[in-house]
């Protein structure tokens, strides 16, 4: 905050405001000075706040928070904040100028908190190396139910039932179960259609533990693949392999998307992977590096990504297979350790 001269940041997101506070309630705004840390909540979380937000002086705002704010800012005498543009809405930006006497001016603090989170401390890894535990286990538990007949929607909530069962506290996204020509469609929602014979499932899963999320795909085919099916897998695995590599300390992110694009050309295959290779995860899903083309980016030891190289086929199928990945001082190192071989279900 000295360095970019920020004074004061107002937090309104409640990710940021978890991981500055602790605090895990679904509303509050929280404001950080250089010797100071306040925290706005209403009657719901004082209890809660008071628990969590060790540090932080707590404020119980019956009016409205935001305008709890602003009455602050004007008794303070403050003119000069920073926001999360990218988080406060357009309402609440002219509710505060219109509380504060249009006399409050508000800059953008840009990714301030986020470049913080980049870098996880051996807290966060141990919660994501849990979730990714939880997660690789309950996929590993759901193999014998995947069969022909099953219906892609069940085998979801089967998932997700798994996950809490074994201490997670949710499913990081809606899990994603997509079979035959469905699995070409890189974000499909569970559907009522059941597994059928001869066609490829995709399972994209992921685990919350202590906040923390993890993020894992296998691809499995239901009986005996012919050569086509068994070249996909094999270029989508090497692919993933040759990136997962690539994750190292001062590695440019792109390049790990290159690592991957490189391979699935040499399988003429590149025109077929859509997105990009991965993202950073932690408190969120999605979360900064993005692993994409062109990206500058050079990753950090102790920040946390996925591995995610796919091939979608229209009319036909997808294949994908992703890892959370450490970037660990001595290599990579992968934090949902399913099995990648056990993918022909016969």
């Amino acid at each position: 905050m000295e360095t970019r001269h920020v004074p004061l940041i107002l937090v309104s997101h409640l990710v940021n405001i978890r991981y500055l506070t602790g605090f895990t309630g679904s509303a509050g705004m929280a404001l950080m000075g250089l010797r100071q840390g306040i925290l706005w909540v209403d009657p719901r979380y004082t209890l809660q706040a008071r628990e969590q937000a060790e540090g932080w002086e707590v404020i119980e705002e019956k009016k409205g928070i935001l305008k709890g704010v602003a009455a602050w800012l004007r008794k303070e005498g403050i003119r000069d904040v920073a926001i999360e543009a990218s988080s406060l809405t357009f309402a609440q930006f002219e509710c505060l100028r219109s509380e504060t006497g249009n006399t409050l001016s508000m800059k953008p603090a840009g990714d301030l908190i986020e470049d913080l989170r980049v870098v996880k401390d051996r807290g966060e890894i141990e919660a994501i190396r849990g979730a990714g535990k939880v997660t690789a286990e309950a996929f590993s538990e759901l193999l014998p139910y995947i069969r022909p007949g099953v219906v892609e929607r069940d085998l979801a909530t089967e998932i997700e039932y798994r996950m809490r069962k074994k201490g997670a506290e949710g499913a990081a996204f809606e899990s994603i179960v997509a079979s035959g020509p469905r699995s070409a469609y890189p974000h499909a929602r569970p559907s009522s259609k059941a597994l059928q014979e001869s066609e490829l499932v995709i399972f994209d899963l992921g685990a919350i533990l202590a906040g923390y999320a993890a993020d894992m795909t296998r691809t499995v085919f239901l009986g005996e693949p012919n050569r086509r099916v068994r070249e996909l897998y094999s270029a989508v695995l090497k692919a993933q392999s040759g990136a997962i590599r690539s994750v190292e300390n001062g590695a440019a992110a792109g390049e790990v998307d290159s690592s991957a694009r490189r391979i699935l050309a040499k399988h003429r295959l590149a025109r077929y992977f859509t997105h990009s290779t991965g993202h950073g995860v932690g408190l969120e899903i999605h979360e900064r590096p993005r692993l994409g083309k062109g990206e500058t980016t050079c990753l950090r030891s102790g920040s946390v990504v996925t591995v995610e190289p796919g091939v979608y086929l229209e009319g036909f199928g997808g294949v994908r297979i992703e890892d959370t990945v450490l970037v660990g001082p001595q290599g990579p190192e992968v934090l949902t350790p399913a099995s990648k071989e056990c993918w022909v279900i016969s």
